[in-house]
């Protein structure tokens, strides 16, 4: 299996197959950085071109989550390594709460601990949904989005595609948040945001245009 990335959020992502003990065969993908050692932790290597990671593919998993952060950057390395022969997959921590009833979680999702997802919540594909954020009922969040560390997501809300909620936002019921938009951290927003916006503050007014 292969995570893509080998620095900051791929650190993450790791410890969510390591709490499952699904770390054998475990690789990492690294074409960027010149600072990477050839074994991350002295025991999982990191692979440095497409072809190794189309020989992985072939060879031993077909399987790959994505290990950064950005909503864009997760979009074009997914299509890319699904293009090599990859199969992309989710990564859940077993400490996430996930309710039993009309639970969508499309794939290349990562959920990490302490989160908390009522039921009837649909999440798009390669969104991630960090650290203690919480998302209750009848939610709905496009694909490629990041949900920052304890975020609060109340009921019937939606979220358009390539959103960023900041940290230790909120956004209120029925509220409907455009593609592409930005949340920042400690925001409570009340009102619907438009497309390619960034809010802020208490309440969240619209800051600029992206």
């Amino acid at each position: 299996m292969l995570i893509v990335g080998a620095k900051g959020f791929a650190k993450e992502v790791m410890e969510i197959f390591h709490q499952k003990g699904e770390t054998e065969n475990l690789h990492f993908y690294d074409d960027v950085s010149s600072d990477i050692p050839e074994f991350l932790y002295n025991q999982f290597k990191v692979l440095k071109s497409e072809q190794e990671a189309k020989e992985l593919f072939e060879k031993t998993s077909s399987e790959f989550v994505i290990g950064i952060g950005n909503p864009q950057l997760r979009y074009k390395l997914a299509e890319k390594f699904q293009n090599l022969g990859g199969t992309l997959i989710s990564s859940i921590s077993n400490f996430a709460e996930i309710g039993s009833f009309g639970i969508e979680i499309d794939e290349g999702c990562n959920i990490l601990g302490g989160v908390k997802i009522s039921n009837d919540v649909k999440i798009g594909r390669g969104t991630i949904v960090y650290y203690n954020s919480i998302i209750t009922h009848d939610v709905t969040i496009g694909e490629f989005c990041e949900i920052s560390p304890g975020a609060t997501l109340l009921g019937r809300c939606k979220i358009g595609k390539f959103v960023k909620i900041g940290a230790g936002s909120i956004i209120f019921p029925d509220v409907k948040i455009g593609d592409n938009s930005v949340i920042a951290s400690g925001a409570v927003v009340r009102n619907d945001v438009p497309e390619n916006t960034m809010v802020a503050g208490v309440p969240a007014e619209i800051k600029k245009t992206l």
